[in-house]
């Protein structure tokens, strides 16, 4: 056991979540999926860190874990209203649970990310205080989905000593089919829906193996950083833990807001 993880206080489990995120304006409207982050927020209970593992901290040949104090709001996106980019989200850094998270995955440090857009825009309305010690984990993209879920398994034990794991995604996510106020496609439901019954019948291979589902899988993930983090809500899942969905639909047509809690 390395040093830093033995140093953190024993607690009850925390939950681990995967949360659909979707467009970056969820950070400042108030619509159906805003609207759930904050009753969950109020349900959660209050953890002693968050660690985010987003799909906008993208990486290749080494997974970082950002160790800094005082991590920054990064604005990654573009040609959206300056009420946007004006959002801040002042949470402290977790450098000593970063530390800990590691040693458990033979992680690299990182003093230079921060909080990009996948991670603040859904925890503003979880913790809109902003008083939770929250660090970010990066995809490394040179890694296989086999890979990226058992580096979340050598970090399960932390959801023990108080943090809260926040895979922050999409279940599917296809921008170039996007259509405003469209219906959903037919074959972004049929993913989901393949999806959604190999979590609820706990067949996490059938999930890591996505890309065996051929053109489904490319339709639906035309890149992968929004599937990979669903792999680490799945990767620290405890047998005892129950599934509770939320936030079950569509936005633009091609992009599912499909979301879970495991506690």
């Amino acid at each position: 056991m390395n040093a830093p993880f033995a140093d953190l206080p024993v607690t009850p489990r925390l939950p681990a979540l995967f949360v659909g995120h979707g467009s970056p304006m969820n950070a400042i409207e108030d619509n159906a999926w805003s609207r759930s982050w904050r009753d969950l927020g109020e349900r959660l209970p209050t953890p002693q860190a968050i660690l985010c593992v987003s799909a906008h901290w993208m990486t290749r040949g080494a997974t970082l874990v950002h160790v800094g104090e005082h991590p920054r709001t990064i604005h990654d996106f573009g040609g959206f209203p300056a009420a946007l980019y004006a959002q801040q989200y002042p949470a402290p850094g977790a450098p000593d649970v970063a530390a800990a998270a590691g040693g458990l995955a033979s992680l690299q440090p990182d003093l230079q990310w921060g909080l990009d857009h996948g991670a603040w825009s859904v925890l503003m309305h979880l913790f809109p205080q902003a008083d939770v010690p929250v660090f970010q984990l990066s995809l490394d993209l040179a890694k296989s989905p086999q890979a990226q879920f058992e580096l979340a398994r050598d970090l399960k034990s932390l959801r023990e000593r108080g943090v809260l794991l926040v895979g922050s995604g999409n279940l599917v996510h296809n921008l170039r089919r996007m259509q405003p106020g469209g219906q959903p496609y037919e074959w972004a439901e049929e993913f989901d829906a393949r999806m959604t019954a190999a979590i609820e019948r706990r067949d996490y291979a059938a999930v890591i193996e996505a890309e065996k589902l051929g053109e489904l899988m490319r339709l639906a993930h035309p890149t992968t950083e929004h599937f990979l983090p669903l792999l680490y809500a799945l990767g620290v899942a405890d047998a005892a833990d129950e599934l509770r969905w939320f936030n079950q639909g569509f936005d633009l047509g091609s992009i599912s807001m499909r979301s879970f809690v495991l506690s």
